[in-house]
């Protein structure tokens, strides 16, 4: 077969943090294929058709593609931050697991990108520099106690936490419940980041201790690094950080 797919990640926003292996595998594509605002970023150009669809058909996306490969395109499966992470890559070798046996035998590579965590924790200093977990508290694709009970582990196993899509219009309450959650568990004055639009024109970072951690200070642009109990602010500046060595 003389298609492939690459499964790339645009990293945080800002066009500086788009590695040079996916702006490669851009530059030879024949096809895009994304959620809408992903497949925006994507400069328009001759021989590149952009096919950008909604965020709840991952599945159809991923099978539009393989399709598209199959028939000899060069297509490139854009997602934001890094592909593998809460993204695209995962529903892509869901589709061929359950597709054609002919998909299987396509070239398909994973081409890494910066994660809304990473870049956040970048900005802020090293909150991530211990053990730490992701969670999605999005409850599209999981219940919402399942959400539930992985907070409230991750908290007694004292992880720092990057929460991703923590709040929207659908699910305004999801943020709320995590919070509440740790504030039992944890019990203390934690710091608590949210990282709004890394590396764009809108980033805005503000850290509160977890008592004073609510909701509304969050957004689907956000994302939420709870720190664990070694995590700390340095004094007198705005380095937040976690410290290598265990407690």
């Amino acid at each position: 077969m003389s298609g492939w797919i690459a499964i790339a990640g645009l990293g945080p926003g800002d066009d500086a943090l788009v590695t040079p292996e996916v702006s490669a595998a851009l530059a030879e594509a024949t096809d895009v294929v994304g959620y809408i605002p992903y497949v925006a970023r994507v400069t328009p150009r001759a021989g590149l058709t952009l096919h950008p669809s909604d965020n709840r058909v991952e599945i159809e996306r991923a099978a539009h593609a393989l399709a598209l490969a199959s028939a000899g395109h060069r297509v490139v499966v854009v997602s934001s931050g890094d592909p593998g992470v809460f993204a695209m890559a995962a529903a892509v070798f869901e589709a061929i697991e359950h597709g054609p046996a002919d998909w299987a035998r396509l070239d398909v590579r994973v081409l890494p990108g910066i994660t809304a965590m990473l870049a956040a924790a970048a900005r802020a200093g090293a909150p991530l520099g211990h053990d730490f977990c992701a969670i999605n508290l999005s409850d599209n694709l999981k219940p919402q106690a399942i959400i539930d009970r992985r907070v409230r582990l991750a908290a007694q196993a004292d992880f720092a936490i990057a929460f991703y899509n923590p709040r929207s219009k659908a699910r305004p309450d999801g943020l709320d419940a995590a919070l509440g959650i740790l504030r039992e568990t944890c019990a203390d004055r934690r710091p608590v980041l949210f990282a709004r639009a890394v590396s764009t024109p809108d980033e805005h970072l503000h850290v509160v201790p977890l008592p004073d951690a609510r909701a509304e200070m969050a957004d689907m642009r956000t994302v939420v690094i709870v720190g664990s109990s070694r995590t700390r602010m340095i004094a007198g500046t705005r380095f937040l950080y976690t410290p290598r060595a265990a407690a």
